[in-house]
């Protein structure tokens, strides 16, 4: 082949790949999921610290909430919507003051202090009919034992787990509803 044919052909590609990549923005735009939280000052343990604070109360459900809704957004069928309310919270780890001043704040991993969710859903399509709803509870004893991707996210076994029951519950249902 010619550089003029080689020029033509990495052209079309680059016009393909900008098709694909549009394709995917147009999906992540009209797909949308909605988190909300039932109460969170009532959650099991949604604390930032031993002696918690509302403003790190807030924060980390604020992770959660952006982890869950970006997450869907891209598991969603264009057009569809996914509204998770979160009516329970218990974090991974647990604090354990009486190992002394300097661990009042640091969350200690340990299996008897499993990452718990309990939450309602309802996952609607572009026309509005109602293709999935339900409520889970979300347990893993052995979360220790999973490979989560980024150790260094205070969050990363809640988003792991979270991640596996969008992928598993969510993704395959819309997937179905195609």
């Amino acid at each position: 082949m010619n550089r003029k044919t080689y020029s033509v052909i990495a052209i079309l590609s680059l016009l393909g790949a900008g098709t694909i990549f549009a394709a995917d923005a147009d999906k992540s735009k009209t797909a949308k999921a909605t988190v909300t939280f039932d109460h969170p000052e009532k959650f099991a343990d949604v604390k930032d610290a031993y002696m918690p604070t509302d403003k790190g109360r807030d924060a980390i459900l604020d992770q959660i909430r952006q982890f869950v809704e970006t997450k869907a957004a891209s598991y969603l069928g264009a057009g569809q919507s996914l509204e998770v309310k979160f009516t329970e919270i218990d974090l991974a780890g647990d604090f354990e003051p009486q190992r002394g001043p300097q661990f009042m704040d640091v969350r200690i991993m340990k299996e008897i202090y499993p990452p718990r969710f309990d939450l309602e859903f309802k996952v609607t399509g572009a026309d509005g009919k109602v293709l999935s709803k339900g409520k889970r509870q979300l347990r893993d004893p052995f979360y220790l034992q999973r490979l989560v991707p980024f150790h260094d996210d205070p969050l990363c076994y809640e988003k792991d787990i979270l991640d596996d029951w969008l992928r598993t519950d969510i993704k395959s249902k819309a997937a179905a509803a195609h």
